[in-house]
């Protein structure tokens, strides 16, 4: 096996439930960068909630890469998007159709900030932006132009609410035809335009590095990364704590993100 490309999911991934990277999975993935492997962190924050680790991984600059907001974006780490799928005014308004069918904040993802129509912000909503670095802009309805665009919505509510269950079992069909969502956590919905995906992202910079889909390596956990698991060419490992549908499709499942589940594998068959 030649890997030439190691792709990396980062919460409940390459981060412990403390948010951080443990030291062994850092020398690992630093050791396969330096054979010449690139390591791409796959994740649904922007950029800015991911640069801090790229940081820690001694990744920088226009030769380097990251996959965001769940695959919408492909950006170097200079900031320079190399790819980026955008939702419209139209979506935007079928955004907060969907809002009604439950009791749930609704924020909109771009690469510069969040914005919400929400006076009254979840706890979740405000972890969102502080894990990313972001502020939240809320607005009027009134105040967002008809030329707003964005990358990406994540429906949120409290840990110990149901809303998100109700309103996952309330989306109508006609929705996951026009949109790709996902289920990220208990208390979480996340939305894309049709085809932003995480696995389609990493096809596609694969193809500008001219890597062959074989050479790819991913790791994931949960609803987000299964589109990186559906590619029949990826070495997939699945973290020991990843949900059973990525452990069903994975070619190997690691230790989980606490006990350097991904630096395991990685000595198992890259380094």
């Amino acid at each position: 096996m030649a890997i030439k490309l190691i792709a990396v999911d980062l919460d409940g991934t390459l981060l412990t439930s403390g948010n951080a990277i443990s030291p062994e999975t850092l020398r690992t993935l630093q050791v396969a960068h330096g054979m010449g492997i690139k390591v791409v962190l796959a994740s649904g924050r922007p950029l800015s909630g991911v640069m801090p680790f790229e940081t820690q991984l001694g990744l920088e600059g226009p030769e380097e890469y990251a996959v965001v907001f769940n695959g919408a974006v492909v950006q170097d780490l200079s900031g320079k998007v190399l790819m980026s799928q955008e939702m419209d005014y139209h979506d935007f308004e079928v955004m907060l159709r969907l809002q009604r069918l439950a009791h749930v904040n609704l924020h909109f993802e771009t690469t510069e900030r969040f914005w919400t129509l929400d006076r009254d912000l979840s706890v979740q909503m405000q972890i969102n932006a502080a894990l990313t670095d972001n502020e939240i802009r809320v607005r009027e309805r009134k105040e967002i132009p008809q030329d707003f665009t964005f990358n990406k919505v994540g429906f949120t509510c409290p840990k110990d609410s149901d809303q998100i269950e109700k309103l996952w079992n309330s989306i109508p069909y006609w929705a996951f035809e026009s949109y790709d969502i996902v289920r990220s956590l208990d208390n979480r919905i996340e939305l894309n335009g049709i085809g932003a995906s995480k696995g389609n992202a990493l096809m596609n910079l694969a193809e500008r590095l001219k890597i062959s889909p074989e050479d790819v390596m991913v790791f994931g956990d949960q609803g987000n990364d299964v589109s990186m698991f559906e590619n029949p060419s990826f070495k997939k490992i699945a973290m020991g704590n990843a949900i059973e549908d990525i452990k069903e499709k994975a070619d190997f499942v690691t230790d989980d993100n606490d006990h350097n589940g991904i630096a395991k594998a990685l000595k198992k068959f890259v380094i």
